[in-house]
């Protein structure tokens, strides 16, 4: 990939649809462009940034015909050259949630080969300060920083609309020395920052308050779930929107559907926070085994469901001998993959042990679609699929889905 040989197409280009990355148009010689910091219709001078042999991507840097759509970005770090983080601040909610249903629409026909009509659910709180967890890389100068779009670029930030306002102190410290830091104010207790630095004896964690002053290393998150009481290492992963853990539990609880007596298995499971609701509708009768790869988040697993003696916490990487050993015909699997989705032997897996139903949660429609389609070509039917605009300002979702074994 390289730059292009211009910097500005010679006539506006008209965006025609929504895309994963920008709006899509054509450029003056006909090749197809993806534009950030556009809407569908509308007329627009375009900076083009990088260019392949089949297709560009640039920037939106004049309206020349706005959509009814468009509003200002309330954020000053939104615009071409800013931070690439929220791409949709200047559409509106309606465009927003048109975008997103868009994308999640062509993931399923295209990839998956299911034409399906899907709603987005709002978030149950506003955008603004929504976001719990806030990782940002530091510049030489010791300043929080977040990236722009598609590069290494770093872009200083006094603030960040989209994150919780308990982060402002962080941004006027100077955190100097330090390679990242992840700012956290989940649930409950004081917020904290996980600094991240790289010296002669490897990488270095340290726990620090917003003002950079050391803090104990058992500090953790506790955050309340529907009655569900969760400690959060700072290593282990959490939703990052303050929504997300309610949306999300509600919508996997109805699914999976779990009776007394059941087995359960959930699949990258993290700190528990199906696992231990799931171990709770079983009962004592029943069985739920969590499988995560990760040490931290096993061990507040394992702490947060302390006295469910039905639960099991494997802390294991989700791979085909985990499923083999793992799950059995007729148990309920839960699945919380990462953006990457499931590896193609994990999918074959689940299909040889042929449990009797699915819940797949996912954070991105395309991967998620790549798998539907093995899974469905295995033996399952898709029953049920929610959306969630989990992601306000990008053009990202939640999506939960129910498979079923076909009978």
């Amino acid at each position: 990939m390289s730059s292009d040989s211009f910097s500005l197409s010679e006539a506006p280009v008209r965006i025609e649809r929504p895309a994963t990355g920008g709006g899509v148009g054509r450029l003056p010689d006909g090749r197809v462009v993806f534009v950030r910091h556009s809407l569908p219709g509308e007329l627009v001078l375009v900076n083009v940034t990088e260019t392949t042999a089949n297709f560009s991507r640039g920037d939106a840097v004049e309206i020349v015909e706005a959509s009814a759509e468009r509003v200002s970005a309330p954020c000053d770090y939104a615009h071409p050259g800013g931070c690439g983080g929220c791409d949709l601040q200047h559409a509106s909610p309606t465009a927003q949630a048109s975008w997103k249903l868009s994308l999640v629409r062509e993931h399923l026909k295209r990839i998956a080969g299911v034409e399906r009509d899907v709603t987005v659910t709002p978030a149950l709180i506003p955008a603004q300060g929504s976001r719990t967890r806030l990782r940002c890389a530091v510049n030489e100068d010791g300043q929080l920083c977040l990236r722009g779009a598609r590069s290494h670029e770093l872009v200083a930030i006094e603030s960040c609309w989209i994150a919780n306002e308990v982060f402002t102190p962080a941004f006027g410290t100077s955190w100097e020395g330090a390679e990242e830091v992840e700012l956290r104010a989940i649930g409950d207790g004081e917020p904290f920052a996980v600094v991240r630095r790289d010296t002669h004896r490897g990488t270095m964690y340290e726990l620090c308050s917003f003002h950079g002053e050391p803090l104990e290393p058992s500090t953790q998150s506790r955050v309340s779930v529907q009655g569900h009481y969760f400690a959060v290492s700072p290593r282990s992963f959490w939703q990052s929107h303050r929504s997300a853990p309610q949306q999300l539990l509600e919508a996997v609880l109805s699914f999976a559907d779990a009776q007394v007596g059941d087995h359960v298995v959930d699949l990258f499971s993290g700190v528990g926070l199906f696992a231990i609701p799931l171990a709770k509708a079983v009962g004592p009768g029943g069985r739920v085994t969590a499988v995560e790869s990760s040490p931290y988040a096993v061990r507040d697993a394992r702490q947060n469901g302390d006295g469910l003696r039905h639960l099991k916490v494997r802390e294991w990487s989700v791979s085909p001998r985990a499923v083999n050993d793992s799950v059995g015909e007729g148990d309920i699997v839960v699945l919380d993959p990462p953006r990457s989705g499931l590896a193609r032997g994990v999918v074959d897996a689940l299909l040889r042990r042929a449990p009797k139903r699915l819940v797949y949660v996912s954070c991105d429609a395309a991967t998620f679609s790549r798998d539907l389609k093995t899974l469905m070509a295995g033996g399952f039917i898709l029953s049920d699929l929610k959306v969630f605009d989990l992601f306000p300002m990008t053009e990202h979702v939640e999506l939960v889905a129910l498979l079923d074994i076909r009978l």
